[in-house]
């Protein structure tokens, strides 16, 4: 497509979102200097029209953007719109002043909501994606032993333990750095093997106290029951409802279903970059009218261990929403590597 009408289907898709009015050519001419006629510009509206980037909703109307100019649009983003000090100030102070990872994921979900003014939502980080960070063992009585298991990702969990001897201190002090020193960094997948011999390297008295704490340590590490995501701004969506030729019920049931959520954050989002979903291109029906922006975060290497984006109406300020997305991500990332 030619640069001019990238321009024009760039200044309809601005000036939609902005308006919410069907744009017409008269509209471009005053708001934006596209340096040719008027009658140019409506020549570029017929070829972006018959390509089927942009469409008339009603007679004698303006155009508006389909899902396919949007992507189009989206595709031809090559920078992230900068976030404003102000913005980048309230990013830093809100999740800063976390105290855990219940606190950092509820504050992330609403700055984000607050950011974008769509529905934000935040998947809570994922056991079975996580790395070892740390293992503590702390006796709570002669036959009481409390794991506890701090991830990469922030996420603490605690199993307490009842053993028939009674526990040797020192034997809990060197069991405790044999599994720090086996399965740091160690992706759950990984942690059973890594300490399969642990036992093996104490007296026989001591390796039933062995197996129990590793095999509580390896089935906590791949429980699947707390993938979940929080959400946040609902009532942004429902002050969108205008954007939706149905009603906006599907959409808030489709909400309501966690799982569909986050089968399309997981597909959208495998690594750190910043992926879109407009309209159509969205596999649930419910959702065909609105479009979803998401990232990974957590995690090093670019990997990620659970998902966090925004779903609104396919009309939307993508620039702004893939900007927010992503640097709260990062900044969640730092918070959890911190």
């Amino acid at each position: 497509m030619a640069d001019r009408r990238l321009d024009v289907l760039r200044a309809i898709v601005e000036d939609y979102v902005h308006t919410r009015e069907p744009v017409g050519s008269k509209a471009l001419v005053e708001r934006h200097s596209l340096g040719v006629s008027p009658a140019t510009i409506r020549n570029d509206m017929a070829v972006l029209e018959e390509s089927g980037y942009i469409h008339q909703p009603h007679t004698s109307a303006g155009r508006v953007p389909t899902d396919k100019g949007y992507r189009l649009f989206v595709d031809q983003l090559s920078t992230f719109k900068p976030l404003s000090p102000a913005e980048r100030g309230a990013i830093q102070h809100l999740l800063e002043g976390a105290v855990d990872l219940d606190d950092v994921v509820e504050r992330t979900v609403r700055l984000l909501a607050q950011l974008t003014h769509q529905v934000a939502v935040v998947q809570y980080p994922s056991l079975r994606n996580s790395a070892l960070r740390h293992v503590e063992l702390v006796p709570l009585s002669e036959h009481r032993l409390l794991v506890v298991i701090i991830t990469d990702a922030g996420r603490v969990e605690q199993r307490a333990l009842e053993v028939d001897a009674p526990l040797d201190l020192g034997v809990v002090a060197e069991l405790r750095a044999r599994i720090n020193a086996g399965s740091i960094g160690r992706r759950a997948a990984d942690i059973g093997s890594a300490l399969e011999h642990t036992s093996n390297r104490f007296a026989p008295e001591h390796r039933p106290l062995v197996a129990r704490v590793v095999e509580a340590l390896t089935e906590t590490l791949r429980m699947d029951a707390e993938e979940r995501i929080v959400m946040a701004g609902t009532a942004n969506l429902a002050r969108s409802d205008v954007d939706f030729s149905r009603t906006i019920g599907p959409v808030l049931e489709a909400l309501e279903e966690q799982v569909i959520l986050l089968r399309l954050l997981q597909e959208m989002a495998e690594d750190d970059a910043v992926a879109v979903s407009i309209g159509e291109e969205n596999r649930h029906e419910s959702l065909s009218e609105a479009s979803i922006v998401a990232t990974a975060y957590g995690g090093g290497s670019g990997e990620g261990v659970a998902r966090l984006g925004v779903l609104g109406p396919t009309r939307m300020d993508y620039p702004s929403a893939m900007t927010s997305v992503r640097a709260v991500a990062r900044y969640l990332s730092r918070i959890l590597a911190g």
